[in-house]
């Protein structure tokens, strides 16, 4: 299912009792499968046009008066654009607000480098308070949209939109704050989020095949980033790839490194996009032409397998 519509489903579950919850948008409520909420509580859906600096400041206006608010408009919107207001009127006032990313880096496809964002985690990880949050696929944001609504203070949610390759089963059990362990290995640790932990579960099985073993693990919440997670699995392996769909700088290969560095350091890859701005074109050309895919995946392992301490 396409991520925008369990995104509708949910909300419309949730509101439907929940009075606290406010949804605001910047002109693109269509785009994020939001049209019929507006209609289903046109009281509690506001949209503010193109002004989304603004839309920042009201949910954290309604917030400080105890409402439960979420705003939505394209990545490069909801992290550049409005970096000040998250800032100061969100983060610094420690305000319950959640900030939903649509579309992140190489997702934004056609609407080009304008709107595709290789820095928004960089951003938001910056951001004394900010927690940020990124779904593989509609089953876990299904699963997590309980805990994204209960959760209180400034949480950033980078999502992907329409229809991705099923990760996950209904049996899946999601916690905020605890990564993944999507496959148990010993060689190599390959640290993946979003649109990429379906790329390294085929890694997974084409590294398998040349007798690689290796440990996928889908950090889903960059920050707080589940470092004991994250430091177990790199003692066993001592060496990591990061897979993300973001700039190599300011993201998860940031994190992870961060970590590596006071509590085992060990080499560590990035299969990241390499400090470079966006450019119009589909999915698939996207992750080849930025090398996000299986492929980069199996040969950053087999590359970092070589230097490991």
């Amino acid at each position: 299912m396409e991520m925008r519509k369990v995104l509708y489903s949910k909300l419309c579950d949730f509101m439907s009792y929940d009075k606290s919850i406010v949804v605001i948008n910047a002109d693109l409520a269509k785009a994020a499968g939001l049209s019929d909420l507006v209609k289903k509580f046109p009281d509690r859906c506001f949209n503010v046009g193109v002004a989304e600096q603004n839309m920042a400041s009201i949910a954290a206006g309604l917030s400080s008066y105890g409402m439960n608010p979420f705003i939505f408009t394209f990545t490069p919107f909801a992290t550049r654009r409005i970096c000040d207001q998250v800032a100061v009127s969100i983060c610094y006032a420690k305000q319950n607000v959640k900030i939903f990313g649509l579309d992140p880096g190489i997702a934004a496809e056609n609407n080009g480098g304008t709107h595709m964002s290789f820095e928004d985690v960089g951003i938001m990880r910056s951001m004394p308070s900010m927690s940020i949050f990124e779904p593989c696929d509609d089953i876990q944001l299904e699963k997590s949209m309980r805990q994204v609504i209960d959760f209180r203070g400034p949480l950033y949610v980078r999502m992907f939109r329409k229809e991705t390759p099923r990760v996950f089963d209904d049996e899946y059990e999601f916690n905020l704050f605890s990564a993944d362990l999507i496959r148990s290995g010993e060689d190599v640790s390959i640290f993946c989020t979003g649109i990429l932990v379906y790329e390294c579960i085929k890694a997974y099985e084409i590294l398998k095949e040349k007798g690689i073993s290796a440990e996928i693990i889908n950090v889903h919440t960059l920050k707080p980033l589940d470092e004991n997670s994250v430091i177990s699995s790199m003692r066993k392996t001592r060496c990591a790839v990061c897979a993300e769909n973001h700039n190599r700088y300011g993201g998860l290969f940031s994190a992870v490194s961060e970590v590596a560095s006071g509590s085992f350091p060990v080499p560590i890859k990035s299969v990241s996009v390499n400090d470079e701005f966006g450019q119009v074109g589909n999915l698939d050309f996207l992750k080849n032409y930025y090398g996000l895919t299986c492929d980069h995946v199996v040969n950053s392992a087999m590359e970092v397998i070589k230097k490991r301490v």
